[in-house]
């Protein structure tokens, strides 16, 4: 169906039809894996205390398995077929369903504020839906913004990552959290505007990758608005 395409008849700015083909497909497939992701979490969380406690003892094996398996598939896409893409990003949410299942047994169930778990999701929701759409339809070109964004997110990443196993400071991880929503809904942005443009196919030189491609990413960016959303609500993860 899309071998018809060749990336150098995409360019940046492809017909409607075919940018509304290449938005349609990636959020079918991250619509797929935030459904399977939810079934994974909702199981975690009502399995019971015993289910949650197996998990967060896995939790370094399975932080190394979703950080392998995210950048790999973002790296490797081109050099492996698209149903086998498919099937490790449905892989890798089906892995981020217990690390939120964790979450949202803490604040829901543990924490008793099953209402940040709500909060969260339905705020995510609206601001990662607000981005994509104006991603979509913006006549700007929002790549100059792109490699900041990029180097905000991995600096976040380390930002958590030290403060968590060094400082674990309430108020820091706060700030974070903030500077995360807005970075991350930025990027969702930036991710709608590429996809739409055909970069991802251009890129990948197929259209089945490109729509995996770009559903991992928004996948990625709706997740961390949810889970920095979540902390916010939730009052921290965790937190002296």
């Amino acid at each position: 169906m899309y071998s018809n395409y060749s990336p150098e008849q995409l360019g940046v700015r492809p017909a409607v039809r075919l940018s509304n083909r290449f938005l349609i497909d990636a959020f079918v497939w991250m619509f797929g894996a935030l459904i399977i992701s939810g079934i994974v979490a909702y199981w975690v969380a009502n399995a019971g205390t015993t289910t949650v406690i197996d998990v967060v003892n896995l939790r370094f094996p399975l932080f190394i398995a979703q950080l392998g398996l995210g950048l790999g598939l973002q790296m490797g896409i081109r050099k492996i077929n698209a149903t086998l893409a498919l099937g490790l990003f449905f892989l890798y949410a089906a892995l981020m369903g217990l690390t939120i299942g964790v979450w949202v047994w803490y604040y829901a169930i543990e924490s008793e504020n099953a209402a940040a778990v709500y909060e969260a999701f339905f705020s995510a929701a609206a601001a990662f839906g607000g981005a994509a759409i104006y991603g979509a339809v913006t006549g700007r070109s929002l790549a100059s913004m792109g490699s900041y964004l990029f180097m905000a997110a991995w600096g976040l990443f380390f930002a958590f990552l030290i403060n968590g196993l060094i400082f674990q400071s309430s108020g820091m991880d706060l700030v974070l959290s903030i500077v995360g929503v807005v970075v991350f809904t930025a990027l969702a942005a930036w991710t709608t505007q590429r996809i739409s443009r055909g970069e991802f196919a251009a890129m990948t030189g197929s259209m089945e990758k490109a729509s995996v491609l770009g559903a991992i990413l928004l996948y990625i960016e709706f997740i961390n608005i949810f889970l920095m959303l979540l902390r916010i609500f939730g009052g921290g993860g965790g937190r002296r």
